[in-house]
Parts: C-alpha cells; sequence; structure tokens
C-alpha cells in the first residue's frame, strides 16, 4: 500500500520515478485529495516538476526513438491516389452509360 501522507519531496521522487518508467497515469491514481491539494498549491512542486522533465528528456535523449512515419505517409499516399482513380473511373462510368443510352435511343429512333 501507498504511503498516503507524502511530503513534497517524496512526491516529486514518485513523480520523477513515473515519468522515467513512462507511467505517470498510475502516479496521479496514486494521489491522495490532500496530496493533490498540496501539489495544486505547492510552486516549489511545479517548479520541481520542470527540471525532472528537463533531466528526464537529457538523459534519455540517446534511447529515445522517434517513430518512422515514413510507412505511414506512403501508404495515406496509396489510399489518396486509390481514391482519385476510383472517383475518376466513377465519372468515366457515367458519361459511358449516358452515350450509350443516347446511341440506343438514336438507333431505335432510325429503326421507326
Amino acid at each position: 500500500m501507498a504511503d498516503t501522507n507524502r511530503t513534497i519531496q517524496e512526491l516529486l521522487s514518485d513523480y520523477a520515478g513515473s515519468l522515467r518508467d513512462g507511467c505517470v497515469p498510475v502516479f496521479l491514481k496514486s494521489l491522495t485529495r490532500e496530496e493533490a491539494q498540496m501539489i495544486g498549491s505547492s510552486r516549489d512542486f511545479w517548479d520541481a516538476t520542470e527540471v525532472v522533465r528537463i533531466l528526464n528528456s537529457v538523459g534519455f535523449a540517446r534511447k529515445a526513438v522517434t517513430a518512422d512515419v515514413s510507412l505511414f505517409l506512403s501508404r495515406v499516399d496509396a489510399n489518396i491516389t486509390s481514391r482519385l482513380k476510383k472517383a475518376k473511373a466513377g465519372t468515366r462510368r457515367r458519361r459511358t452509360n449516358g452515350d450509350m443510352s443516347t446511341h440506343k435511343t438514336q438507333r431505335a429512333e432510325e429503326m421507326i
């Protein structure tokens, strides 16, 4: 069970650990109402969290992996191209069908 009466320093330490481990929501869920009010009113906590975020980003910058979005973009481009082709094909069919019905009507009139 978590300590329910943590000091600002303990809360900051727990926050830094959760930020490092990527589980900030778990940290937020672990707060009691009193701890949340204490954090909300403490300017020192917010100043310290900024320092922790900066140190965390510097410390783990080499390990951070940037997502490669080129595959995603190529799939989006392919879907756009496919939809454009389908839209053009749909308009061609309508014209062709209209032309054919006009042609059939003219042939029918010629027969009469």
